[in-house]
């Protein structure tokens, strides 16, 4: 094999996901939503008016079946990230940085693919092993297998929502951050187990009612006719 074609793997299963979806923040924002635990357990905690915030996310989320915006992502120190990403659920996602330049972050439904021309380097893991598959599952759900550490309240109709694993709650947790009035995803941030946090900031959101099928494909760019 030689070194173009072994740049280019398909990833195996226990690729690290921060690894595959890097500009982690943006895909890893829901990841501590992405596992399956006990429902009691993950919401005893939380007061009747905390449930009912909980909802609202919830619903809100479910209800963001297609959009399109723009984000900036600030990560351990102080590196930054920024570009695009588009939604089509069930299934499909892209995030398209232009900082760092031409990194592409592909959901087509059945897998995930990521693509760094910078390094020439190809790789892709089943949609449902990533934590991906939850959020862009029909059904979102944030009252099964997640548990909320806290609700908070802000001016204006907004809150913040704290949320981690209920089956691995050592593993980090995401702080969602939605603005009220209209209701909005605004940001969130990632604390991994390491205690490195990474934040995502949405400068545009809105709805996109018809996206392109290309959006969503993505081949490898690395494979040469001729080549296995």
């Amino acid at each position: 094999m030689n070194d173009r074609a072994a740049k280019t793997i398909a990833a195996p299963a226990d690729l690290p996901r921060r690894q595959l979806l890097l500009g982690a923040g943006l895909v890893t924002g829901f990841a501590a939503l992405g596992v399956f635990g006990s429902p009691a357990q993950a919401q005893t905690a939380l007061s009747a008016e905390d449930r009912a915030v909980v909802q609202q996310a919830q619903t809100y989320l479910q209800g963001l079946t297609s959009a399109q915006g723009s984000f900036v992502e600030t990560g351990p120190n102080n590196v930054r990230r920024e570009g695009r990403f588009y939604l089509q659920r069930p299934g499909k996602m892209r995030f398209e940085y232009t900082n760092p330049a031409g990194l592409l972050v592909v959901s087509d439904g059945y897998n995930v693919k990521r693509y760094d021309p910078r390094l020439e380097n190809f790789q892709q893991v089943p949609l449902g092993r990533t934590p991906l598959s939850v959020f862009l599952a029909r059904n979102v759900r944030l009252d099964q297998g997640v548990r909320i550490d806290g609700v908070t309240r802000m001016a204006g109709g907004g809150f913040s929502i704290t949320a981690r694993d209920s089956a691995r709650p050592n593993d980090g947790q995401v702080v969602l951050s939605f603005a009220g009035s209209p209701l909005r995803l605004t940001e969130w941030t990632i604390t991994d187990p390491q205690g490195a946090r990474t934040r995502t900031q949405l400068t545009a959101l809105q709805p996109a009612s018809s996206l392109a099928a290309s959006l969503f494909q993505l081949r490898d760019p690395t494979r040469r006719p001729g080549r296995n």
